[in-house]
């Protein structure tokens, strides 16, 4: 039987009993031990708590008890992020290889869902710089970014519907992209903290990466929750069939109102994705969306500095004393980064932490008068490069540093035979009509390409 291509379509077969949860979990499973030795994408499948993940959602769906969109769907989750039972390795050398005695509060929403959880998957050190060992699946000498790399490669191949991942700088939209799937970064504070190892406070946001910008939604909607222990989440209310308070309505014709930031993003990117986002955004017109030019707010000229200097400075806070006494098992990036956080001032940290605000503000305040849905821009300047780096995060950062949620999507194949995607911006708290003007630009996009070891595995079967 094909691997369903997305968690409804999963869904849809589990209740009508064309499909059980374990049948479901051996597919994936299948996926894995044919594609993994190359695409090295996952650090540990835990495949007998697994399996008995998946009895379980079986016999619950069989007695009538239905958890929801997510019940017996197989998923990843980033090994920055405790899963009881299982040790929290976060790439580095100096963790414990100790297993973590709880779940961080985003894995147990998922398990109350009904997830089947396959086990971790790679990140880069700390969820910073330097590679991983996850190859891309579009193309084994290139980088599947970071650092939620073998979240996106995972979900990429279908080794699970989707995989938790997390962005400080980039690490959700980038991997996303160069792998060709869907990413979605919330609103920092929308999503509980707690149980995941943190490279910066101010920055931190845990997303989710799908094959669609529908199984996105459904995740995330597993995922929401305040967390009381969390001092990063936010107390804000669900409304009902989307998110509360700030938001911009789709206008009477229900066709999205789109500003395209072509200053510095266009001007960054290279010739091929250039042409390729400038064919998804000709797409997105032909199909009735409102599109219009708009320019970064003044604040966007030290955004980049700013974000480098927060990220360093909470980065050596939490790293301070293992470094010192460990300097040797970190590897040169993050090495890098947290010299330079400890000789940074306090001074410049606090300043870094005002234009933080302004600039979240100065984007809120463009939206609101502009009365867009969402700013539109190249997810990144340039498809995926090769595997001794995780890619440029200068397009993702912006997006980290002001705590605003984005979706993005792939567009295009780029000259290369590699993905392009576009990236979706929208107020705070606007997860819900962001990822309904997401869904309706997928489907205007029309993007159906799989990588090449995809394909050549449903020619071999």
């Amino acid at each position: 039987m094909t691997l369903p291509l997305s968690i409804s379509a999963a869904g849809a077969m589990l209740r009508s009993g064309e499909l059980t949860p374990v049948a479901l979990l051996d597919q994936c499973l299948a996926r894995i031990d044919a594609l993994e030795t190359d695409v090295r994408a996952w650090v540990v499948v835990d495949r007998s708590a697994a399996r008995a993940a998946a009895e379980q959602a079986r016999d619950e769906l069989v007695s009538g008890f239905d958890r929801g969109p997510l019940h017996g769907i197989p998923l990843g989750v980033k090994d920055i992020i405790d899963v009881a039972g299982l040790p929290t390795m976060a790439g580095a050398k100096v963790r414990p290889e100790v297993p973590a005695t709880r779940d961080a509060l985003v894995v147990r929403k998922l398990r109350e869902a009904g997830a089947v959880l396959l086990g971790k998957t790679v990140t880069t050190e700390f969820a910073s710089f330097d590679p991983s060992p996850t190859r891309n699946p579009w193309n084994l000498k290139r980088t599947p970014g970071g650092s939620s790399s073998g979240s996106a490669a995972a979900a990429a191949c279908g080794m699970c519907f989707a995989a938790l991942g997390t962005q400080t700088g980039g690490s959700i939209i980038r991997p996303a992209s160069y792998c060709g799937v869907a990413g979605l970064k919330p609103t920092w504070g929308r999503l509980s903290l707690r149980g995941v190892v943190p490279l910066a406070y101010h920055l931190d946001h845990p997303g989710v990466l799908a094959r669609t910008v529908g199984d996105l939604a459904l995740t995330y909607r597993a995922l929401v929750s305040f967390d009381a222990l969390d001092p990063c989440s936010a107390a804000r209310p669900q409304a009902a069939g989307g998110d509360d308070a700030f938001q911009t309505e789709l206008d009477p014709a229900g066709m999205p109102r789109l500003g395209v930031v072509r200053d510095y993003f266009f001007d960054k990117s290279n010739d091929n994705v250039r042409r390729g986002v400038t064919a998804g955004m000709d797409r997105l017109r032909k199909a009735g969306a409102s599109v219009s030019v708009v320019s970064m707010p003044k604040e966007f000229v030290d955004v980049h500095r700013s974000h480098r200097l927060i990220m360093a400075v909470d980065a050596a806070a939490y790293h301070r004393e293992t470094f010192q006494a460990r300097r040797g098992d970190y590897g040169p990036r993050i090495s890098e980064l947290l010299n330079e956080g400890l000789a940074a001032t306090a001074v410049d940290y606090s300043r870094a932490l005002e234009h933080q605000l302004q600039f979240r503000r100065a984007i809120e305040n463009l939206l609101l008068e502009q009365q867009l849905d969402a700013l539109v821009m190249p997810a990144v300047s340039n498809t995926a490069p090769p595997l001794d780096t995780t890619g440029d995060p200068t397009f993702q950062a912006p997006w980290s540093f002001s705590g605003l949620p984005v979706v993005s999507l792939p567009c295009e194949l780029g000259d290369d035979d590699m993905p392009i995607s576009i990236q979706l911006v929208g107020a705070p708290w606007s997860e819900g009509p962001l990822l309904a003007t997401a869904a309706w630009c997928e489907e205007a996009e029309h993007f159906r390409h799989q990588p090449p070891i995809v394909r050549e595995l449903a020619d071999s079967a």
